[in-house]
C-alpha cells in the first residue's frame, strides 16, 4: 500500500464513489473474470481473490469444526425471533473466526432458505422455516440481522436468501414448472423474501433450479420487477450450482451457452456458480457473448458493481478491514455458543400430545430408550462438523443415571450367505481411531484427485485403506450385521465394530463408514427378491453386490458373474438373509423392564427425503412402526419422540399412545435438550411451523403450487389435520383475557393478557390471526385465517404478561387480480388470538374502510389470461423468454379458466384472443358462447390475434376453455365496429342466445 491510497481504499468517501473508482481501474477482462463464483485476485490493485457462497444454514458448513444448531425447520419451531437472531449472530461470528484460520472460508453466506414449506413431502423440508410467509419472513429477518451484524455500514457477513422462487420439489427440480398465479405469487411466495430485503439485512438471493410460469428462475423477470425494487442497496444474485449450464443442457431453454449466460446476466444474475473452481468455461462463454453482441460492457459493469458493493460492505477495501476484522480464531464453539445451541434445541421441541400427565418423567423413573435414533445425533447435508454430539440416550443417562436407563436400538441382527461361496465376513483392518471419518477428512481438505480444499463434501472419496468384505465357510466366522430399514426399501448394514458397509470408487464393499453421508450416499442398499433369496442392490450406483474371487464388490454392468447364469448381465450374486434377532424382540424386552419407554423414531437426513430426493409418503417407515408397536404392547407407558426433518402421518400412534413429541434434528445438543424436556427441567414451548396431515390422501400433488385452488396449508385447508399449524402443548396451562382491538388511522392495535395458570414456569407462544370478510366479492377465495403476529414469552407460575401488537392496515391486503393491485376489502375483520391456528381463545373484530372489489372492467382493459379466479387442468407458461405470461392446457389436452364478475359494459360484439400454437378457445358467459379456432401460428412464441362474434353485456362470469396446444396470453372485448380488423373475426365464431 502507498501513502496515498486510491479512492476505493478511502473509508471517508461515499460507497458509490469508492465502487466507481475501483470499477474504473479494472480492465474489461478483469471485470468479466469477477463474474464467476471464484473470482481471481487483481494483484496490481491489491484486490484479493473472492468467493461467493459459504453454506451456513444452521452453522458454518463444510469448513471444519463449528457449532451446530438445530435444523432450520427446528429453528422455525421455536417461533422465537430473538433466539434466531442470536443464532445468526453466533454463526456469523464463527464464519469470521474460521476465516482467520483459513481464507477459503467465505463471508458471502448462502443462508437462510426461505422457501415456504408448502408440501411436507419436499425432500429439503429441513431447510425452510415454516409453511407461513409471516413466520418465515420474521425468522429470516432475525437470522440475517444476526449474520449481518448491527454496524450501520459494515457487515459481519453478507447473507443470501435461497431459493428464488416457488421451489418445493426435488423431483425433476431443474426442469419442472411451478405454475404460480398472481395471487399466490404476491401473497405467498414473494412475501417470504420481501421482508428481509426491505429490512436491509440481505446482500442478495440465489435463484432456484426450477422454472416458474414456464421460465427458468435464472432468467426471471421478477429479479428486476420485484426484488431490486424493494431496496436501494445493491443486491448480489448468485446462481445455484450448475444452473447456468442447465439453461441449455437439461432445460433446453436456449440453444447455446453464450445465449444462456447473456440472458441470465441481463435478467439479473451477477455471479455464476458453474463448473466448480474452474472459471475458464463460464468466463469463456461470457467473453464470446460479449464479442457476438449478446452482452454489452454496461451489462457486465452492473453485475460487477453489485459484487464490489457487497465486498465493500464487508470491509474488504478498508485499510483496517472494517469493524469485524478483529475476529478471534477462538470464537468457535465457545461456551456461550454451546449454551445457545442447547437453548435453541430445547426451544425447538414440540409436545404434540400428553394425555394423563405421563410427561414429565418423575425423578427416579426407570427409562427404556429404544429406536433407530435413540443413540444417534444426526447431521444433514448443510450441517457444520460438530465438535461434540449428544444423543437422547446420552442425555437421559446423564439426567437419570446410567443405572436407570436401558437401551435397545431395534435393528435386525442378521448374517448374509452367498450360496456355495459361503458366509460374508468382515476382515479385521485398520483401527477406526487411526483414520478420521468422512466429515473430518472433508474438513482437513483431503480430496480425491487432489481437488482443492474443504469446499464441497461431495468430493470426499470413500475409504480404500481397509480390506473388502470376504466370504468364509464356517458360519461362526461370519459377520453379524445390524440391519436398519429406513423405508422405501432403503436399508443400511453396520458391522460389529460400528462401521457401515460402504462402496468406494474401486467397487469393493467394505465396513468403512462411520455414518451414511455424502452427495451420493454409498452406505445404502436394497433387497430385491430373486428365487429363494435376494439380490442386494447398491443404491448409490444402482449395481448389484456380487462375490467374485472371494471378495465382495458391486458388479460392473458388463460383468457376467460366476453362478449367475440365470441372471441378467451385470446382476450380482444371490444372498440369503439369516435373521438372528428381530429388532422388535429386543425392544420388547427393554420396554417390559422399564417404568416408561421412550421410542425415538424419525429419519436419517442423508437417506430418505433430502436434496435431490422427495419423500413418497408421510408414513413412518415400517421398521420403526414395528418397534413402536412392540414397545407399546410390552409397556403401555410409551412415549413416541419423533426426531425428523419433516412431519409424519402418525394418526395410529396418536390414537394409541399417551404422549408424543417432535423435534427436528437438534444439532450438537439435541439429546441433552430432549432429555431435559422429558425430565421436566424445561417445559416444552415449541410450536409446529407447518401442518401435520393425517394421511397421504390429505395431500395435493407435489407439483401443484396453486395453494388457493387446491386449498393447501392452514391458510386454505378445509380438512381437519392431525396437528394444526402452530400447535404445541406445555407442562403448564395458560389463560387468555382482556382483549382490546382498536383502529387508529392506518394502524390496528391489539392487546391481551396471557397468564400462566399452571404450577411451573413455561413459555407460551401467543399467535394473532386475521380473517378477512368472506363475502368481499363473489367467487373471491380468501384465507380462512392468516398469521399476522406472534410472540414467545416466558412466564413464571402465576405470572401474567400484557401482549401488544400493532398491525398496519396494509397488512390486510390481498392481490386483486381483477384490477392488478393490492387491495384491502372493506368490512369487519376478525382478529383471532390463541395458541395455534385452531386453538383460538379470544376474538374481536374491527371495521376497515377498504376498497370495494368492483367487477373486472374487461370491456375497457381486457383480460390477462393468468389473472383468473379459478382454473382446472391448466398451467401458466412464458409469453416470451424475457417477460410475460400465457396459459395453456396441461399436456395439450383441455383446460378451463374462470373469471368472475366481468363487466362487459353496455355492449360487446366481438372477442379477440392473443394466442400462439394451435387449437381452439371457447368462451362462455351465461347463455352466450363462441369458439375461436386457432390455426398453427408457427411456434409457441409466435402470437397472433384471432376473433369471433361474442354478443354480451353487463356483469357476467366468464368461462374460457382451452383445447389443444394453444397458449392464451390475453383476451380483448370490442364493440362490433371496433373489431373489423381482427384476424379471423366472424370466420369461425358462433354466438348462442343473445346478450345475456
Amino acid at each position: 500500500m502507498t501513502d496515498n491510497p486510491p479512492p476505493f481504499r478511502d473509508p471517508g468517501l461515499p460507497p458509490d464513489e469508492r465502487v466507481d473508482d475501483l470499477l474504473a481501474r479494472l480492465t474489461a477482462d478483469e471485470r468479466v473474470a469477477l463474474l464467476h463464483q471464484f473470482t481471481p485476485a487483481v494483484e496490481r490493485l491489491g484486490v484479493a481473490a473472492f468467493r461467493t457462497g459459504q453454506e451456513a444454514l444452521h452453522g458454518v458448513a463444510w469448513m471444519g469444526p463449528a457449532t451446530v444448531f438445530p435444523q432450520a425447520v427446528g429453528l422455525g419451531a421455536t417461533w422465537n425471533d430473538e433466539l434466531v437472531r442470536r443464532v445468526g449472530e453466533a454463526v456469523g461470528t464463527e464464519a469470521r473466526a474460521m476465516r482467520t484460520r483459513d481464507d477459503r472460508v467465505g463471508l458471502n453466506l448462502w443462508a437462510p432458505t426461505v422457501n415456504l414449506l408448502r408440501h411436507p413431502l419436499w425432500g429439503r423440508n429441513e431447510e425452510g422455516y415454516a409453511e407461513d410467509p409471516h413466520l418465515t419472513s420474521a425468522l429470516a429477518v432475525a437470522y440475517t440481522r444476526g449474520l449481518r451484524g448491527d454496524h450501520p455500514t459494515r457487515w459481519r457477513t453478507a447473507p443470501v436468501l435461497k431459493h428464488w422462487l416457488a421451489h418445493n420439489n426435488e423431483t425433476h427440480r431443474d426442469t419442472s414448472n411451478s405454475s404460480v398465479r398472481p395471487r399466490v405469487l404476491y401473497e405467498y411466495d414473494l412475501r417470504a423474501f420481501r421482508a428481509a430485503v426491505e429490512a436491509g439485512s440481505v446482500a442478495g438471493v440465489m435463484p432456484a433450479y426450477n422454472l416458474v410460469n414456464g421460465r427458468p428462475n435464472h432468467v426471471s423477470p421478477y429479479l428486476r420487477e420485484q426484488l431490486r425494487r424493494w431496496t436501494d442497496e445493491e443486491l448480489l444474485v448468485c446462481s445455484d450450482a450448475g444452473a447456468p449450464s442447465n439453461l441449455v443442457d437439461s432445460e433446453e431453454y436456449f440453444d447455446t451457452h453464450e445465449e444462456a449466460v447473456a440472458a441470465a446476466l441481463v435478467a439479473g444474475v451477477d455471479s455464476f456458480t458453474d463448473h466448480g473452481t474452474d472459471a475458464k468455461v463460464v468466463v469463456g462463454r461470457l467473453q464470446r457473448a460479449l464479442a457476438s453482441g449478446l452482452l454489452s460492457m454496461p451489462d457486465v459493469d452492473a453485475a460487477v458493481r453489485r459484487q464490489l458493493s457487497v465486498r465493500l460492505r464487508l470491509g474488504e477495501f478498508d485499510p483496517d478491514g472494517g469493524p469485524y476484522a478483529d475476529a478471534s480464531p477462538d470464537d468457535i464453539d465457545t461456551p456461550a455458543h454451546q449454551e445457545l445451541a442447547r437453548e435453541a434445541a430445547e426451544q425447538a421441541v414440540v409436545l404434540l400430545k400428553n394425555d394423563g400427565g405421563l410427561l414429565p418423567l418423575a425423578e427416579g423413573t426407570r427409562v427404556a430408550v429404544v429406536g433407530l435414533l435413540a443413540d444417534e445425533c444426526k447431521t444433514d447435508w448443510y450441517s457444520g462438523t460438530p465438535i461434540r454430539r449428544s444423543s437422547v440416550l446420552d442425555g437421559l443417562r446423564e439426567r437419570f443415571g446410567a443405572d436407570r436407563v436401558t437401551f435397545a436400538e431395534g435393528v435386525d441382527r442378521v448374517r448374509l450367505r452367498c450360496g456355495a461361496a459361503g458366509w460374508v465376513r468382515v476382515v479385521p483392518g485398520t483401527d477406526a481411531g487411526e483414520r478420521p471419518d468422512a466429515e473430518e477428512r472433508a474438513d482437513a481438505g483431503e480430496r480425491a484427485g487432489g481437488a482443492v480444499g474443504a469446499l464441497d463434501p461431495a468430493l470426499v472419496a470413500g475409504r480404500t485403506d481397509l480390506p473388502p468384505l470376504t466370504v468364509c465357510e464356517d458360519p461362526s466366522d461370519a459377520a453379524e450385521f445390524a440391519l436398519a430399514d429406513w423405508g422405501g426399501g432403503v436399508l443400511t448394514l453396520r458391522a460389529a465394530d460400528g462401521r457401515y458397509l460402504s462402496v468406494a470408487e474401486d467397487g469393493y464393499v467394505r465396513a468403512s463408514a462411520d455414518r451414511p453421508g455424502g452427495w451420493v450416499v454409498q452406505e445404502t442398499f436394497g433387497l430385491v427378491e430373486h428365487g429363494d433369496g435376494y439380490l442386494i442392490e447398491h443404491a448409490g450406483t444402482g449395481g448389484y453386490v456380487s462375490v467374485a474371487a472371494g471378495a465382495v464388490k458391486v458388479a460392473a454392468r458388463e460383468e457376467i458373474l460366476p453362478g449367475g447364469d440365470s441372471l441378467p448381465e451385470g446382476r450380482g450374486s444371490v444372498f440369503t438373509v439369516e435373521v438372528l434377532e428381530r429388532g422388535e424382540d429386543a425392544v420388547a424386552r427393554a420396554a417390559a423392564d422399564a417404568d416408561v419407554v421412550v421410542v425415538v423414531a424419525g429419519n436419517d437426513p442423508h437417506i430418505n427425503g433430502r436434496e435431490t430426493q422427495d419423500r413418497t409418503t408421510l408414513a413412518l417407515p415400517p421398521h420403526q412402526e414395528r418397534l413402536r408397536r412392540a414397545a407399546h404392547l410390552a409397556n403401555p407407558r410409551t412415549v413416541l419422540a419423533l426426531t425428523s426433518s419433516y412431519p409424519y402421518a402418525v394418526a395410529e400412534a396418536d390414537a394409541e399412545l399417551p404422549a408424543l413429541l417432535w423435534t427436528a434434528h437438534g444439532g450438537q445438543a439435541a439429546g441433552t435438550a430432549l432429555a431435559r424436556i422429558l425430565a421436566g427441567d424445561v417445559s416444552p414451548g415449541g410450536r409446529l411451523p407447518q401442518t401435520w396431515y393425517a394421511a397421504d390422501t390429505d395431500l395435493p400433488d407435489l407439483l401443484d403450487y396453486d395453494i388457493i385452488g387446491s386449498r393447501q396449508t392452514y391458510l386454505y385447508g378445509e380438512d381437519r389435520p392431525l396437528y394444526p399449524f402452530g400447535h404445541g402443548l406445555s407442562y403448564s396451562t395458560f389463560a387468555y383475557g382482556g382483549l382490546e382491538a382498536t383502529r387508529d388511522g392506518e394502524l390496528i392495535r391489539v392487546a391481551f393478557t396471557v397468564t400462566n395458570t399452571g404450577a411451573v414456569a413455561a413459555d407460551e407462544v401467543a399467535q394473532l390471526y386475521v380473517r378477512a370478510p368472506q363475502d368481499a366479492a363473489a367467487g373471491l377465495v380468501l384465507p380462512r385465517r392468516r398469521l399476522v403476529a406472534h410472540r414467545r414469552t416466558h412466564l413464571a407460575a402465576g405470572a401474567a404478561h400484557r401482549t401488544t401488537f400493532e398491525l398496519p392496515v396494509s397488512e390486510l391486503a390481498f392481490w386483486d387480480v381483477r384490477h392488478d393491485r393490492w387491495a384491502v376489502a372493506p368490512g369487519a375483520y376478525e382478529l383471532l388470538v390463541g395458541a395455534s391456528s385452531e386453538d383460538v381463545r379470544l376474538t374481536a373484530s374491527v371495521e376497515v374502510d377498504g376498497q370495494p372489489i368492483a367487477a373486472r372492467p374487461v370491456r375497457r382493459d381486457g383480460l390477462a389470461a393468468n389473472g383468473y379466479d379459478a382454473q382446472q387442468g391448466t398451467e401458466i407458461v412464458d409469453r416470451t423468454k424475457v417477460a410475460g405470461d400465457a396459459v395453456r392446457a396441461l399436456d395439450g389436452g383441455a383446460g378451463e379458466l374462470r373469471f368472475y364478475a366481468c363487466d362487459f359494459g353496455p355492449v360487446v360484439g366481438v372477442v379477440s384472443v392473443e394466442v400462439a400454437g394451435e387449437g381452439a378457445v371457447d368462451l362462455i358467459a351465461g347463455s352466450t358462447a363462441t369458439t375461436v379456432t386457432v390455426p398453427a401460428t408457427g411456434g409457441v412464441y409466435e402470437y397472433a390475434h384471432h376473433g369471433a362474434v361474442f354478443a354480451v353485456s353487463g356483469v357476467r362470469d366468464l368461462r374460457v376453455l382451452l383445447r389443444g396446444a394453444v397458449r392464451l396470453a390475453r383476451i380483448t372485448f370490442m364493440a362490433d365496429d371496433e373489431g373489423q380488423g381482427v384476424e379471423g373475426q366472424g370466420d369461425d365464431g358462433r354466438s348462442g342466445g343473445g346478450a345475456a
